[in-house]
């Protein structure tokens, strides 16, 4: 199946045929992909499958050497990251890098978009205008800080955060942006078990919402319980894709993650 993707009429997002050459190597070997509105899609392949490098193209911060990216039917290929959040497409990291002597909320705020305070000369002709969106950003961080249970640490420097706290934090920063889809790279790495059972529901809870969720992911029971189809990569290319139990069956994805014959 590589270089192969199921039909998915009306996809929300595609990949076609992507390459992303790093000098002789190819993290990413004619990928392609569908994601659908309002689903729940598992990215998986063991370490280096060229994962994370297909987040990154898809978000932006990387340019694919071939191939191309549609957002809701249109070529944004070429597109910076800017003009795809802007077109309802946000991401988290493996690894979240809050501004550390920022306070919480701070950070939350950092992820609003188009705010009329950003343009300087709107700040002395529009006063009213800037005052009125900051309260309202404000007023929308202070409540994503509520349905991720970090409130009591809205005032409190980034930096004394948990890992697993982090991760809430990014998360609650990507919404600010009010994403129609949005990128999940490994956000069950490191938390604990009563941690892990909130992000899932909270997973839910903004799949309910109606936000479209790609998710990277080594935790297979996550995987399975959220997702209703998973995609395989392996060596930069699509191993395999289908169900849950379809997918962990098979002896090829078996063979990738345990490096030898099934």
């Amino acid at each position: 199946m590589t270089g192969t993707a199921t039909p998915l009429n009306g996809a929300l997002l595609a990949a076609r045929g992507v390459v992303m050459q790093f000098g002789g190597m190819r993290a990413v070997d004619g990928m392609s992909l569908n994601l659908g509105r309002g689903e729940i899609l598992g990215l998986i392949g063991p370490n280096g499958a060229g994962k994370t490098t297909m987040f990154n193209l898809i978000a932006g911060s990387l340019r694919p050497t071939a191939g191309q990216i549609f957002a809701a039917g249109e070529d944004v290929t070429r597109e910076a990251p800017d003009r795809r959040i802007a077109r309802g497409i946000g991401r988290t990291f493996q690894i979240p890098r809050p501004f550390a002597e920022m306070t919480v909320l701070e950070n939350v705020l950092s992820g609003a978009q188009s705010q009329a305070g950003e343009n300087i000369l709107a700040n002395f002709i529009s006063p009213g205008k800037v005052a009125r969106e900051e309260r309202a950003a404000v007023d929308k961080a202070r409540g994503l800080l509520d349905f991720l249970t970090l409130s009591h640490l809205a005032g409190e420097p980034a930096r004394v955060l948990s890992g697993g706290q982090r991760k809430l934090l990014e998360l609650a920063r990507v919404l600010m942006a009010d994403p129609k889809i949005i990128l999940l790279d490994e956000p069950a790495a490191g938390v604990n078990p009563a941690l892990l059972e909130f992000i899932i529901a909270r997973i839910r809870d903004l799949n309910a919402r109606g936000t479209t969720i790609l998710l990277i992911e080594h935790n297979m029971d996550m995987v399975t319980r959220l997702c209703g189809r998973i995609i395989v990569m392996a060596q930069g290319r699509l191993l395999r894709e289908g169900k849950p139990d379809d997918v962990a069956r098979d002896p090829a994805v078996i063979e990738a993650y345990l490096g030898v014959a099934a």
